[in-house]
């Protein structure tokens, strides 16, 4: 029995009341039996003349430990996706509901859902003629798509027990949003027709919820905390607007917001400076303050808060991994050895964290978070954890190219190939080809060049020859080379075919010439620089497209109004958008 010691946890979450929890597992001896560990052999041989209680003993230790690998890997978990820990469950049936709110299956469940009401604006009134369904059809889908967010929510109610449920902010308001939904869905399927629905403009809250769009979430918030010095500057903007005074409040605003945008500005200085040639100075004032100062101050102070959101949000995020590991640690240490992790309760750990990562990826990723090559991990080393879970493994192959194994009459031709590829020579043969083809499409901009495209397409075949195609299609560079070619003779395959629609293909072979650029280190660092930005950039236009979805849900007339006030004279100017395809593209020209 002495030497169960070590195999003991140093915290137990198992006992008699939530012994359910996980189904015992009595076929794996390696988590906690006496013999070595070894991840190849994990089945319990019988021991001899034991005490009589051992069995039962080891058993129990052994369920003990299950529990917490699970328990720690869920805290993994909600340090990698920012649950905070008061949501961590504490019962069976929190551990029931968390475990079934925790799987791809319900991640897509709230996905579909949420697209499904999008969907639907579609489909009401006024719809898409195409598109355009019965009310009780749609009204029915939509009550449909709420019952299931409604289930959604049962699971995290279950899940977070009610007091938590309700401290959650963002789930309270997806809560109230729903019976809002639920209440005017009924009102329609009742009337038999669709009235003006102010709260569809809500249904991209659902949409946004769902797991997939977290960076979303995440910058929608970050806007919402960036706003209070934004206002302060507005408004300060706004008093300036209000000094510099036409003759009527509305007539100052309008004119002079339009003067600030530089939004057809003449038509608001010309009429003042065609009565009254001084009249220039008021405007020169009001544009130096506005335009070139306050402007220029809001940017400034909109870039500085938002930095700053961006930061604090980071240190945050890393502190809450920082602590979920710490939580994870306590948990998979023994009372004996309580400073370092061994192999075996690490390998127990990762069978609930990545069920399906393989016992060599288990080992090998144990081996890298070892810094020290001791027989345990020590809390430092853990805290590399979530840099290193994200590495990928594979076999490496013995010899140096992928024609290695290949007879000595075509190793000699690939490798000729290979040695070619990788000249300097080639490079910048490429390299004048690129620009040569530059200047032909300067001089003449209709036609396509098949020369030079035989030529890209000549360097592709024989760079994924002498380099594999692993390692061509690795760097991005060559990806880039390889899309543009293959694009641009889809472009030769539209001129030849006179497909007009795709002859916007042609244009992308200008794409080449970026290749050039790669000879200065400055410029290969600011094209790296703008393709990092790009996610980043899209998540951010994603942002932009789910208010503009709001605001478009909420124009049930579907008309939007411009007041141009020119002269004392006001025209409205209708821009009727009857269908929703239309009033995005509205919008976003707007």
């Amino acid at each position: 029995m002495e030497g169960t010691d070590d195999d003991v946890p140093l915290i137990l979450t198992w006992d008699d009341a939530n012994s359910g929890l996980l189904s015992e597992d009595t076929e794996r001896g390696d988590e906690n039996g006496v013999a070595p560990y070894d991840i190849l052999d994990t089945q319990v041989r019988p021991t001899v003349g034991l005490p009589p209680n051992y069995r039962a003993h080891n058993a129990s230790l052994r369920q003990s430990w299950e529990m917490n690998y699970q328990e720690a890997a869920i805290y993994l978990q909600e340090g990698e996706n920012n649950d905070k820990f008061f949501t961590h469950p504490r019962n069976p049936k929190a551990l029931a509901a968390y475990l079934f709110a925790h799987n791809h299956i319900f991640y897509m469940m709230e996905l579909l859902t949420g697209l499904l009401l999008m969907v639907l604006s579609l489909c009401e009134a006024p719809a898409v003629p195409s598109l355009r369904l019965d009310v009780y059809v749609h009204a029915t889908l939509e009550l449909l798509a709420l019952v299931m967010v409604a289930f959604e929510l049962c699971m995290k109610l279950r899940w977070l027990g009610f007091h938590t449920f309700i401290r959650h902010k963002r789930t309270m308001v997806k809560t109230c949003v729903l019976l809002l939904q639920f209440v005017e869905a009924i009102v329609v399927l009742i009337r038999q027709t669709s009235h003006l629905r102010v709260t569809r403009a809500l249904r991209p809250i659902f949409l946004v919820d769902c797991r997939y769009c977290g960076a979303v979430r995440r910058n929608l918030r970050q806007i919402f905390q960036s706003l209070p010095p934004f206002i302060d500057i507005l408004l300060l903007l706004l008093f300036f607007m209000i000094i510099f005074y036409f003759n009527t409040l509305e007539n100052s605003i309008v004119s002079l917001f339009v003067l600030l945008t530089t939004a057809n500005f003449p038509d608001v200085m010309m009429p003042a400076y065609s009565r009254n040639r001084w009249s220039c100075v008021f405007f020169i004032v009001y544009l130096s303050i506005e335009l070139y100062f306050i402007m220029n101050l809001l940017l400034a102070v909109v870039f500085d808060t938002f930095n700053g959101v961006e930061k604090m949000k980071f240190k945050s995020l890393l502190l809450h991994k920082r602590s979920a590991i710490d939580h994870a640690f306590q948990l998979l240490v023994s009372r004996q050895r309580p400073m370092g992790v061994s192999l075996k309760q690490f390998d127990g750990l990762m069978r609930f964290y990545r069920p399906r990562m393989s016992a060599r990826d288990r080992f090998l990723t144990f081996k890298t978070l070892n810094s020290a090559d001791g027989p345990m991990l020590s809390l430092d080393d853990f805290y590399r954890f979530y840099e290193v879970i994200g590495l990928k493994w594979k076999a490496r192959r013995s010899g140096e190219h992928w024609f290695d194994d290949l007879p000595q009459t075509p190793f000699l031709i690939f490798k000729g190939i290979n040695l070619l590829v990788k000249s300097k020579a080639f490079q910048y043969t490429m390299y004048v080809v690129v620009a040569v083809n530059g200047v032909w499409i300067l001089i003449e901009t209709y036609m396509l060049n098949s020369k030079s495209l035989s030529i890209y397409g000549v360097d592709v075949l024989l760079k994924i020859t002498g380099l594999g195609p692993l390692a061509y299609f690795s760097s991005g560079w060559n990806l880039f080379d390889f899309s543009v070619t293959v694009f641009a003779f889809l472009g030769l395959i539209a001129l030849a075919f006179n497909m007009e629609p795709f002859y916007f293909i042609v244009v992308l072979r200008s794409l080449q010439l970026l290749r050039v650029f790669k000879i200065k280190q400055r410029y290969r660092n600011v094209l790296d620089t703008m393709f990092e930005l790009f996610p980043r950039m899209a998540r951010f236009i994603q942002a932009d497209q789910w208010l503009l979805l709001s605001q478009q849900l909420q124009q049930h007339p579907q008309q939007l109004w411009y007041t141009h006030t020119h002269r004392h004279a006001r025209t409205h100017n209708v821009v009727n958008t009857r269908h929703f395809h239309v009033l995005f593209l509205v919008l976003n020209r707007d």
